[in-house]
């Protein structure tokens, strides 16, 4: 098996989360994206109730290899708003759970700007003292370009600089290093990928529908959208059965 493929002898899944807070009015652009806190809460109980460990990707990638065996699960919160500091950070350490928060690295402190042409109310994100308090509460910090652009839709230079210097710009400010990628948008081409492995990332999510199999690139990996009409039972059979594998395309 190439090292850049994951050799894990069962599914895992990789779990993407927003935004943790109530949800805005019916018909807020995107209003599918907020998790609310108790329902944040009770899905993180539920998963430590079927045994399964929460992990951000640098303990995840072990298990995804096959050097690890185990009932685990990937948790990811994708653009680093400042709610899941205050309403998952507390739920993940009451668990002793870890999680990967995606940060763009120019927006630190800032709002989700790159949401303002569709509607999307805005919403405050992650400083760069609170992601050092997310650092601090056990959890990692993973890059999700400096602006939040569309690689698709942006020259080769751009994205070179995007992919490269969120990496380092975001090691500057945790003091650690910043492995793990995920793709605005889930857009991207096999020349952003390359570009993601030059830089040095051992991971990058996309957000095509999926488990995690054996044979996956480590650079391309699905993952299991929660949602706030994502029910308990519903995240069971996410975590537990080929409901997600089957929406992959």
């Amino acid at each position: 098996m190439s090292p850049s493929l994951t050799a894990n002898s069962r599914p895992i899944p990789v779990l993407t989360y927003h935004q943790i807070a109530p949800a805005p009015a019916k018909g807020a652009p995107f209003r599918s994206l907020y998790v609310a806190p108790q329902a944040f809460a009770r899905q993180m109980a539920l998963l430590k109730f079927l045994d399964y460990r929460g992990l951000c990707m640098s303990e995840l990638l072990p298990y995804l290899k096959g050097e690890r065996k185990g009932r685990v699960v990937g948790i990811t919160f994708d653009d680093g708003f400042l709610n899941n500091l205050t309403h998952a950070l507390p739920v993940l350490r009451r668990h002793g759970f870890s999680s990967t928060c995606y940060a763009v690295s120019q927006q630190l402190g800032r709002s989700n700007a790159w949401d303002l042409n569709a509607g999307v109310a805005q919403t405050p994100l992650m400083s760069a003292v609170q992601l050092q308090q997310w650092c601090a509460g056990g959890q990692e910090v993973g890059a999700h370009t400096r602006h939040h652009v569309n690689l698709s839709q942006s020259s080769a230079a751009t994205c070179m600089d995007e992919i490269s210097r969120c990496k380092s710009e975001l090691e500057t400010v945790t003091g650690a290093p910043v492995q793990h990628f995920c793709y605005p948008y889930g857009e991207f081409t096999a020349v952003h990928v390359a570009m993601v492995r030059a830089a040095g990332f051992a991971s990058a999510t996309t957000t095509q529908r999926s488990r995690c199999q054996s044979g996956e690139d480590l650079l391309q990996l699905p993952r299991v959208p929660v949602l706030r009409s994502t029910s308990l039972p519903l995240l069971w059979l996410k975590l537990a059965s080929g409901y997600e594998d089957r929406r992959r395309t």
